[in-house]
């Protein structure tokens, strides 16, 4: 079972800049984003979270070492001096710090935690990297313009990217990674100088190693801009029962 949770939370959240500087501690509902996303991974049984913090990073990291306190997770923070380039650089900030398998996740992706339950008891062999996928095409929460598309054959990724114009999927976020996805950026990036967290799944891709995790009986939204900030408020004015 995985244990351990990366978290994304460097960028500069210029998207979001409407609803407040740091987009780690934009409020939802009356609670910071980074929170929501790490109550939902603690409810589904992961056990410590390693932040990666770059834009005003001292803030969030006070901001994280009083949520560590009070909420009782074990919470380390890794800095990101290079926060302005590609996600991926984040992720590779945490290589080292992380043993075996983890979960991925991003700052301003809320999710229930029942997706990443699905994830995480996902079958992958070692070498494979798994991703929370979204195959309901009319899902209304999805920014269409923004979204980051998949192209499925059963369970396999075949591509991903914003750019997609053949798709069956949406990219939720949220992957069951290891040390594979830390060679795949690494490894895409001397191919295409790219790195961000796509292109590495785009690598993984082409050597049949990228898989599909179905989640789409799990309520997930990237609060990436005002609208869908107002989206998911929306949403959670209506499930608070069940949102974590």
């Amino acid at each position: 079972m995985i244990k351990d949770l990366l978290i994304v939370a460097a960028g500069m959240g210029t998207r979001l800049k409407a609803k407040g500087d740091l987009k780690p501690l934009v409020e939802l509902a009356g609670k910071p984003l980074i929170e929501h996303a790490l109550e939902a991974a603690f409810a589904a049984g992961l056990t410590q979270a390693t932040i990666v913090v770059g834009y005003n990073g001292a803030i969030l990291r006070e901001f994280l070492k009083g949520l560590s306190r009070t909420r009782g997770w074990p919470i380390q923070v890794i800095e990101n001096p290079d926060y302005q380039l590609a996600n991926g650089l984040s992720v590779l900030k945490a290589k080292g710090h992380i043993e075996g398998r983890f979960c991925l996740a991003m700052c301003d992706h809320f999710v229930e935690p029942s997706l990443y339950k699905t994830l995480m008891t996902y079958p992958l062999a070692k070498d494979e990297i798994g991703l929370a996928v979204d195959t309901r095409l009319d899902n209304r929460f999805v920014d269409l313009d923004d979204v980051t598309k998949v192209r499925l054959r059963g369970n396999r990724i075949l591509s991903i990217g914003k750019e997609l114009k053949v798709f069956n999927g949406y990219d939720t976020g949220v992957f069951a990674a290891g040390p594979a996805l830390f060679d795949a950026i690494e490894n895409y990036s001397k191919q295409a100088g790219d790195f961000s967290i796509s292109g590495g799944m785009e690598f993984l891709a082409g050597r049949g190693r990228a898989i599909a995790v179905d989640v789409s009986d799990s309520f997930w939204i990237d609060v990436d801009c005002p609208d869908m900030h107002d989206l998911a408020t929306e949403w959670l004015a209506s499930n608070r029962s069940g949102a974590a």
